[in-house]
């Protein structure tokens, strides 16, 4: 674990422009998506339903951060599921349990939060920022508009959720939510279920700072039959990758071309552990989602609400260092960089591998990273641009594999990403059934935006 934190520490001089906002910064892996006995389940027998500790996952809050630590995490957010009146059990139970379990793994900073039952939607991590209201905050939350709180009646509309987006931002400090698997109800490709993407606009659209992306690589990825639980075999997962995320120009590019600020992520959802029987891998045994941020809550948060931060799968990378320059304009992951449309852009992205074997035994190759630049085109149409790299073409410095790419500048601006696999396939290909995850590892950068200079004389 030592080497481990060394290694993250040392991070720090990857990020190519070093600032004053980014002193004491580093690369902390995290999850914000983890089940405890809080999730509880539900006895229909008596009026209202009793809550039964322990009716979907075994485990203590504090074993989970516990089990964070031990697998490299910095940060975690609890998030249990709801239910009829579980906001009381959130207030008088979950709250009281992360109090204690900070107090017992004092090493990983951890959120209040919970799985959030959209209205109109299906689910979505919400966390609550630390401070003196993070548990009256985040049981009005439940309370008042989750999907499943009322003991009677139905709140699964539109307007309801327009209703808990505004009242979360309007919030101080203001909290966060990630959609959860979004795909899982699919039936096809692009044959969307309960979640759309006209819908991630729309509740983007309307608490810009408060709902700011998704999961790009949902959990449950441990079960071999259907990874990350998606159950339809027309619309499985990509290389354990959502397809709005896996496709190249797929529904998270097109977001990104219209300029939305919406971010991926890759978390455990851990419920149950395979070694317990069960079909998911504890908080970083397997899924990370690392944050460019100072080891403080704040800090932290503003990583997440702003796109710095890149996913992995398998330990694959831990490190990960992309810019976007031209003459003296540069930019990273979450950044908005303005040049010129007469400009060349280089792009280079650096990124290591651990020294560490991954919790498999593995010390996985890195065999192929792409760059993906992606913009409006004339007619309005969403351009992809990308360029492969394998051990013939990326470069070396020391503990740092390099990819650079020298282009012009999209006419009509737009955003650069990088993403890598341990197969070298030059696309995510659909899982399928009895499908090994630890052989078919990934990782996914949060964008660069580019901005087109309409006056870079003055004129």
């Amino acid at each position: 674990m030592k080497n481990h934190l060394m290694l993250a520490v040392l991070a720090v001089s990857a990020h190519a422009s070093a600032s004053t906002a980014d002193s004491g910064r580093q690369w902390l892996a995290g999850d914000h998506h983890v089940h405890s006995e809080w999730s509880v389940d539900w006895d229909h027998s008596t009026t209202p339903p009793t809550p039964v500790r322990g009716g979907d996952s075994p485990y203590s809050r504090s074993h989970n951060a516990a089990q964070a630590k031990a697998f490299g995490l910095r940060w975690m957010v609890h998030t249990d599921h709801g239910g009829p009146g579980h906001a009381a059990v959130t207030r008088d139970h979950a709250y009281p349990a992360l109090v204690q379990a900070r107090a017992d793994v004092p090493e990983v900073i951890q959120f209040n939060g919970m799985e959030f039952d959209v209205p109109a939607g299906e689910h979505a991590s919400l966390i609550i920022a630390p401070g003196p209201a993070e548990r009256d905050q985040l049981v009005a939350a439940e309370r008042d508009f989750s999907r499943s709180e009322p003991l009677q009646g139905s709140r699964d509309t539109e307007a309801q959720m327009q209703a808990a987006l505004a009242y979360l931002r309007g919030l101080s400090p203001a909290p966060l939510m990630f959609i959860n698997h979004p795909s899982r109800t699919a039936t096809g490709v692009g044959e969307w279920g309960e979640v759309t993407p006209d819908e991630l606009r729309g509740w983007h659209a309307a608490a810009p700072n408060v709902l700011v992306g998704m999961e790009g690589a949902p959990g449950h990825q441990a079960i071999r039959t259907e990874r990350g639980l998606y159950r339809n075999a027309d619309a499985p997962t990509m290389g354990g990758y959502d397809q709005m995320t896996a496709q190249v120009g797929g529904i998270w590019d097109q977001m990104l071309a219209e300029g939305m600020r919406f971010w991926i992520t890759a978390n455990s959802d851990s419920h149950v552990n395979l070694r317990d029987g069960g079909r998911d891998y504890d908080p970083g045994e397997y899924s990370k989602t690392y944050t460019w941020a100072r080891p403080e809550a704040d800090d932290i948060l503003d990583a997440l609400r702003h796109g710095r931060m890149f996913t992995v799968t398998g330990d694959l990378i831990d490190a990960l260092s992309l810019r976007v320059t031209a003459g003296d304009t540069s930019g990273g992951p979450g950044d908005t960089v303005t040049l010129a449309a007469t400009q060349t852009m280089q792009v280079e992205v650096r990124v290591r591998q651990p020294t560490h074997a991954n919790a498999n035994g593995q010390h996985p190759a890195l065999k192929r990273i792409e760059l993906i630049v992606g913009g409006k085109g004339d007619d309005g149409s969403v351009q992809m641009q990308r360029r492969g790299f394998d051990a013939t073409t990326w470069s070396r410095d020391g503990e740092w594999t390099i990819a650079r790419w020298s282009l012009p500048v999209p006419s009509h601006g737009g955003f650069v990403r990088v993403r890598g696999n341990s197969t070298g396939a030059v696309e995510a290909v659909w899982d399928a059934p009895g499908d090994d995850p630890w052989q078919d590892l990934w990782f996914y950068s949060n964008p660069v935006f580019v901005r087109v200079d309409q006056h870079p004389n003055g004129s």
